[in-house]
């Protein structure tokens, strides 16, 4: 009944809206996560607003674009919507650990989750995110999903795409981004309302350089840009 059940919900993923390839031109005005964030607002009586700014990829700094893809989806430019690797490296460290202690979500993955899906961590939710994922790698190019990610994920209070985050943390447009800079933003991503740079979080910063690490070793900075970037002053507006 368990497997009917799968295979009937699994077609229903594939065959049922939204018009993923759509998102290869359109930019999308709202996501669900913004959505559960202002019906947060509303129920508590906060008069806030998104602050978000559409950039497109290329406006965006390289350093920026090199240190989330380093941090969040290494081999973001070689899978399908899914990274099957890292998948049984999880299910290896999870399993012997007894508990969660690592992800395996792509880049396309976490945007299908915030345009579409909610935090929960049933194993529905994480099915329906898989198989949006496989769909939307289809019929958008990579660096189109990697764009519209970049737009639209949450990088603190009210701040939402890494246009509004780099004006916000440092007064600057997210094209003139430094490595540091660049580094430190990516390092906000998993938890971006606790993990913020205006609190004295030393754990932040041991993430940041740690993805200055892993850009070193997979060869997209070199070690003088490693230290430069490591040992520099972030300086925050």
């Amino acid at each position: 009944m368990a497997l009917f059940f799968l295979f009937f919900y699994t077609a229903y993923c594939f065959i049922a809206q939204p018009d993923l390839c759509d998102l290869q031109q359109r930019n999308p005005q709202t996501t669900a996560f913004m959505e559960l964030r202002k019906n947060q607002w509303m129920k508590e009586n906060e008069d806030r607003k998104i602050d978000q700014r559409w950039i497109s990829l290329k406006s965006i700094s390289m350093n920026l674009k090199n240190a989330v893809v380093t941090a969040e989806d290494p081999n973001f430019y070689t899978h399908q919507g899914l990274d099957f690797y890292n998948i049984k490296i999880a299910f290896e460290e999870n399993w012997e650990e007894k508990k969660i202690v690592r992800g395996a979500s792509t880049i396309t993955q976490q945007l299908m989750k915030n345009l579409y899906l909610n935090p929960s961590q049933t194993p529905l939710r994480k099915w329906k995110e898989a198989i949006l994922a496989i769909r939307v790698e289809r019929c958008v190019e990579k660096d189109r999903i990697l764009e519209i990610y970049l737009n639209v994920i949450e990088w603190g209070e009210s701040t939402y795409g890494i246009e509004a985050a780099a004006r916000k943390y440092f007064g600057k447009p997210a094209s003139s981004l430094n490595l540091a800079e660049a580094a430190l933003l990516a390092a906000m991503i998993p938890n971006p309302g606790i993990q913020s740079p205006h609190k004295k979080n030393p754990n932040l910063v041991r993430k940041k350089n740690g993805i200055l690490k892993l850009m070193l070793q997979s060869g997209k900075i070199s070690k003088s840009d490693y230290y430069r970037a490591v040992n520099q002053y972030v300086h925050l507006r």
